[in-house]
């Protein structure tokens, strides 16, 4: 069967497809990218515009094989997202006390008993420990001994009409949702190891319209946000500073941006009268890179706080790992070092775990801006594995949206 991801931002669409095999493995045989419209800050903000993205997103995907469009696993960002810390408590039903698979199903559904309003729905249950008769700290309780089974968790939600949109454009162009994954859980998957998330580690994904994290310590998600600023910001902040239009400042960033201006000589001068002739000026280099560095330092100030709610502001270990299309940025890792008092890497998505049908797939996807699309095909893998079959996933439609939950 195949498993096909759409990670939908506000300036693009990255899709990739892959076949799932009985062994667990994934055969990667498709990979594109278009431009998307009706998207902003993670949202749809119109459903005709969104639905001709997503329909040019999946044609080459339709010409390639119609049942790639049956199982497809779509992050899902913005602000509207809320995190809560949740706890579940059970008595174990079996007569020795031993703890089964249905004893952690229930306790983890027991958990999801908090007061969300009508128009909000789980996405995700993630358990942060178990606590078997008092003991703390237990990551797997399956066939351990006791009576009272409890368990911390972060409940993930979202508005629910945010999620009926994105399920109705899908659907209106002949696809079935396989499933919901928080766009920073996802981003997770592909490029942090299982050593960075034990030390303590923060990812952030800086994208055109939002930028996600994560923080991780002990293996377990500690806190995700998703903050409505990015790099189209930046493109936004040019195009006011030098007067012109949004496309020629979005090609002076591509072309000439850097997020240390300390870096830039002010000697240098840029005629952007070579990129758009109705413009005739020629700024400095470095003024176009104090206005990156401007809005790069605001966003990893939003990241900075997040970390100081939790008592984790410069006290991660193994750091902070930059993807996202914005963490191509020359002289990115610097700021964030500076901004953030952290060693500071770029995250490539691992692809240990993909056989590249098309030599050319690799120099693709091996870039940060793939990191939440490959995080998508395995967090669908995994779904698919959970499940015990290869028949497809469950479909998820607006006739049963309210009772889908991914635990």
């Amino acid at each position: 069967m195949y498993i096909t991801t759409l990670d939908i931002g506000s300036s693009q669409i990255k899709t990739l497809t892959a076949e799932a095999r009985k062994d667990g493995k994934l055969a990667l045989v498709g990979v594109f990218k278009t431009p998307s419209e009706g998207i902003r800050k993670g949202e749809i903000v119109s459903i005709e515009d969104a639905t001709r993205s997503i329909n040019s997103a999946l044609a080459e995907i339709r010409h390639f094989n119609k049942a790639a469009l049956k199982n497809i696993f779509v992050n899902i960002g913005g602000s509207n997202v809320k995190i809560h810390n949740s706890r579940g408590i059970i008595a174990v039903s079996r007569a020795d006390n031993e703890i089964s698979q249905d004893d952690i199903d229930r306790v983890m559904k027991a958990s999801q008993a908090i007061n969300l309003s009508p128009n909000r729905m789980i996405l995700h249950t993630l358990a942060r420990e178990f606590i078997i008769d008092n003991i703390n700290d237990i990551k797997e309780p399956l066939g351990m001994i006791g009576t009272r089974l409890e368990v911390n968790t972060l409940i993930i939600d979202a508005f629910t009409p945010v999620i009926k949109n994105l399920i109705k454009c899908i659907e209106t162009v002949g696809g079935s949702l396989g499933g919901l994954i928080y766009g920073p859980l996802a981003a997770s998957r592909s490029v942090l190891t299982k050593n960075q998330k034990d030390l303590g580690v923060v990812l952030i994904d800086i994208g055109f319209g939002t930028t996600g994290m994560a923080v991780y310590e002990e293996g377990n998600l500690l806190n995700a946000s998703v903050f409505p600023v990015g790099t189209g910001n930046i493109t936004n902040d040019l195009a006011i500073g030098l007067k012109c239009s949004i496309e020629t400042a979005e090609k002076i960033k591509l072309s000439f941006g850097s997020a240390l201006a300390r870096e830039i000589s002010s000697k240098e001068k840029i005629d952007i009268g070579q990129i758009d002739e109705s413009v005739k000026s020629s700024p400095s280099r470095k003024f176009i890179s104090e206005i990156i560095e401007i809005r790069l330092a605001e966003i990893f100030e939003f990241v900075n706080n997040e970390l100081k709610l939790i008592g984790k502001a410069g006290q991660l270990p193994a750091g902070v790992v930059l993807c996202g299309s914005g963490a191509k940025m020359p002289g990115i890792i610097e700021l964030a070092k500076r901004e953030l008092k952290l060693p500071v890497q770029i995250g490539v998505p691992e692809t240990n775990e993909l056989e590249l049908t098309n030599a050319e797939f690799g120099s693709q996807i091996e870039d940060p801006e793939f990191a939440t699309a490959v995080g998508l095909l395995f967090w669908g893998n995994n779904q698919i594995i959970k499940n015990g079959n290869w028949l497809p996933i469950k479909k998820f439609s607006l006739k049963n949206i309210f009772k889908y939950f991914k635990p």
